[in-house]
């Protein structure tokens, strides 16, 4: 299943060659961003927090960004482009085949396993989303696309998945799929509250499991969701190298 065919345009970037010198500074101006933002949320952090956190002047890092706003969607779009790459290739490279519905669906279920390893991105995505349901937010209008494309994409694999079942239409794809990312968002919120008490990953598949949806061949296709194993209570760093959603 590629991107095409209608579905929502959503770009998250481009795939870069080997970093430069400046290249590796925009990625500690990223990481440092990241890092600030997940802490204590857009609004609450200035450029030059982030500029003396990346060891840089305000001057050398407005060399880079000019301005706040542009880099918070370059922060979003990193982490986004690594999701991107096996679940979405379509979006860095159009008319590329994208992996079959199972295993696509499998990689998601992958996302959720590494996001409770990625306690900062999990906060900077409930933070930032929270904050852009401001219409005047910079990030607003990247959040709306990019709900759109991830429930016009789960549609299609839900559907598909569906017809592999046998199981026609008798629940509509398209709400499973605002199901689906509605858990998703909402299990992240409780995680970041009380990690030890919200295994993500678990209760997602738990959700695949009782609509059949959950490929036939994972090894957890039939174990409901798990208590007390401490999900998400390895700490991760804020901001990964190299690496945005949820």
């Amino acid at each position: 299943m590629n991107t095409g065919n209608g579905r929502a345009p959503y770009r998250p970037g481009a795939e870069g060659a080997r970093p430069s010198k400046g290249e590796r500074t925009r990625a500690r101006v990223l990481d440092s961003a990241a890092e600030l933002f997940s802490r204590s949320g857009f609004n609450a952090v200035s450029l030059r927090d982030i500029a003396a956190h990346a060891g840089l002047t305000h001057a050398g890092l407005l060399h880079h960004f000019p301005g706040k706003d542009r880099l918070l969607l370059e922060v979003l779009e990193r982490r986004d482009l690594i999701d991107a790459r096996e679940l979405f290739p379509g979006l860095l490279r159009p008319g590329s085949p994208a992996p079959e519905p199972a295993r696509r669906l499998r990689l998601l279920l992958e996302l959720v396993a590494r996001n409770s390893r990625t306690p900062g991105l999990v906060a900077l995505y409930a933070k930032v989303s929270a904050e852009a349901t401001d219409p005047d937010h910079p990030a607003h209008a990247y959040f709306a696309r990019r709900y759109r494309y991830l429930r016009t994409e789960l549609t299609g694999i839900v559907a598909d998945l569906q017809r592999a079942a046998g199981a026609g239409d008798a629940v509509d794809p398209g709400v499973v799929a605002g199901q689906l990312l509605a858990l998703m968002d909402g299990l992240q919120t409780q995680w970041l509250l009380e990690p030890e008490a919200v295994p993500m990953e678990a209760l997602v598949r738990d959700f695949l499991d009782r609509l059949g949806l959950l490929p036939t061949d994972d090894p957890e296709a039939t174990d409901g969701p798990e208590t007390g194993d401490g999900a998400g209570t390895e700490s991760g760093d804020g901001a990964e190298a190299g690496g945005v959603s949820r």
